[in-house]
């Protein structure tokens, strides 16, 4: 559990650098930086923003979120989600100076929202649709990389809704893809593909991580394709910024504007981009613990205070608004990611990349990268999770496939929401069958009526209580007994003690057992921090 001394501590030497995790977490940092890599542009350029300022969320994400975080897979950067909302923002407010301004206030709220312990709102997420945001993440994975796999490469990197920034939606340009096939890029696609099916199945051999492998062939059949008809196009690349000198790469910084502190408009952005940011790291976390192998539990708390410290970095050096993201936690987890240095070193690549080898990652095709997307994809919509929500009842199953459904044709925050009013529903009609049991006894060889209490008769309880006390047949002995009820609401002990009152008029004689007349609430904190996640 996350409320071990040892999750709490940032760096314990003897957990996150010993060779069995560094086996695994290196690997993967590369995996991830390599996803992370265009999605980070692709969102810069779809935000309105400088294309290096996508860069540096990722890599301030990476090295600083995760650094502060308590989740060990979560990976953070900037996200499809707030494009509208910064893209907005920046032409409302101006100028690019001003807007990072309201980042950083976003992100001092962020870490007030900590401290108040905010991030217990992500124990009301109804299991059912965070599996149904995970199943819908990978179906648009699939459907958003099947253009890119097959060379066409005119929709945003990065843009996860269904109405994309380019005034296409999902199908649509699936069927533009259709037609505007790239044979190199399907080449490269279908082979980077069955590397990454069979590489993992050859036991000798997979000790090299099959995305690596795919990124260096993509590469090698880049360069062998030029200069014939296979040739690939620069909107088909990784298009990094190409810094040719340190001075160079410091003139890209942006600093915030601070005389526009006063400016309202700034605290209104501010505010909207702390609250959209903070409810989707929080729907992060919590489907990246479901998909943990090790089943740990991040402190949403904690990370609400890494986000926040975060976005004032990223506001503060030019950068965009940030969240943990599921699509690079995922890969994350799916590449063998065991603790948080995966995430760190990810950062770490993306800035020495940057500095480095700029040239070189431009050789890299969005084709082969599209298929490590693809393979993503598929373990996380994989029909056994259909399968095992059938399983679980529709109560269960109707919820997550609404929200898969959902999210698929709007975005994911829309998509949640109208998963969680279905979830709450269902929630709300279990409650209301639930508040009671009932039981015919004989005694002296008259009929009795016993309703036995649930342990807690909230608010919601009250018009399936007052139903069936309206409906009781006259003439009976009723005993409504509370003795295993630690809590009954008040407007349920005024149903109560009403229908006792005039129950004398229709024959029947009422028993209260171990009800009293007044019951404190139970304290959230009892009823929530019993799972450790907000330490």
């Amino acid at each position: 559990m996350s409320n071990n001394s040892s999750e709490n501590t940032f760096f314990d030497i003897s957990k996150y650098f010993n060779s069995a995790n560094l086996k695994k977490d290196l690997p993967s940092s590369i995996v991830v930086f390599l996803v992370a890599l265009p999605l980070c542009l692709g969102i810069a350029l779809a935000s309105g923003a400088p294309l290096f300022a996508g860069v540096l969320t990722g890599i301030i994400g990476g090295i600083v979120v995760s650094a502060i975080s308590g989740s060990q897979l979560s990976v953070s950067g900037p996200a499809a989600g707030l494009t509208v909302i910064v893209f907005g923002a920046i032409t409302s407010l101006g100028s690019y100076e001003t807007f990072l301004l309201a980042v950083v206030l976003a992100g001092v709220l962020q870490i007030i929202f900590g401290f108040l312990k905010a991030g217990i709102i992500a124990n009301y997420f109804p299991s059912s649709v965070i599996e149904g945001m995970l199943a819908a993440i990978g179906i648009i994975l699939i459907l958003k990389q099947l253009p890119h796999a097959v060379g066409f490469d005119s929709d945003f990197e990065g843009d996860e809704s269904f109405f994309q920034a380019d005034h296409e939606n999902t199908f649509t340009a699936l069927a533009a893809a259709s037609n505007m096939i790239s044979y190199g890029a399907v080449i490269i696609s279908v082979l980077s593909l069955f590397i990454m099916i069979y590489w993992p199945k050859i036991k000798k051999m997979s000790a090299i991580p099959a995305p690596v492998l795919v990124v260096a062939l993509g590469i090698i059949l880049t360069i062998l394709f030029q200069n014939s008809s296979l040739a690939l196009s620069q909107a088909q690349l990784v298009n990094i910024p190409v810094v040719n000198s340190f001075s160079e790469f410091t003139r890209l910084f942006s600093f915030p504007d601070f005389s526009q502190i006063s400016n309202q408009a700034v605290w209104t952005v501010a505010f909207t981009i702390a609250i959209v940011a903070s409810i989707e790291t929080l729907l992060s976390i919590e489907a990246v613990d479901k998909i943990d192998t090790l089943k740990r539990v991040s402190p949403t708390n904690r990370e609400l205070l890494a986000q926040g410290v975060g976005n004032m970095t990223s506001g503060m050096l030019g950068g965009l608004p940030m969240t943990s993201v599921i699509v690079r936690s995922s890969v994350n987890v799916n590449s063998g990611g065991r603790t948080k240095m995966s995430a760190i070193y990810h950062g770490f690549w993306l800035l020495l990349s940057l500095l480095f080898i700029p040239f070189l990652l431009n050789k890299i095709p969005l084709a082969c990268l599209a298929a490590i997307l693809l393979v993503t994809g598929y373990k996380l919509a994989n029909i056994s999770l259909f399968k095992k929500m059938w399983r679980n009842g529709k109560d269960q199953f109707i919820p997550f496939v609404v929200t898969v459904i959902a999210i698929v044709f709007t975005d994911l925050l829309k998509g949640v929401a109208i998963g969680m009013l279905v979830g709450v529903f269902y929630i709300l009609r279990t409650n209301l069958r639930n508040p009671y049991f009932f039981k015919f006894e004989e005694n002296d060889g008259k009929k009795v009526i016993r309703i036995k209490l649930a342990q807690e008769v909230s608010f919601l309880n009250k018009a399936a209580i007052q139903y069936t006390l309206t409906n009781l047949p006259s003439e009976s002995d009723i005993i409504i007994d509370g003795t295993d009820s630690m809590y009954i609401d008040r407007d349920v002990l005024e149903i109560i003690h009403n229908f006792k009152h005039n129950a004398f008029s229709k024959g029947t004689i009422v028993q209260i057992v171990n009800i009293r007349d007044n019951y404190e609430v139970p304290r959230l904190k009892e009823l929530v921090y019993k799972s450790g996640k907000n330490n």
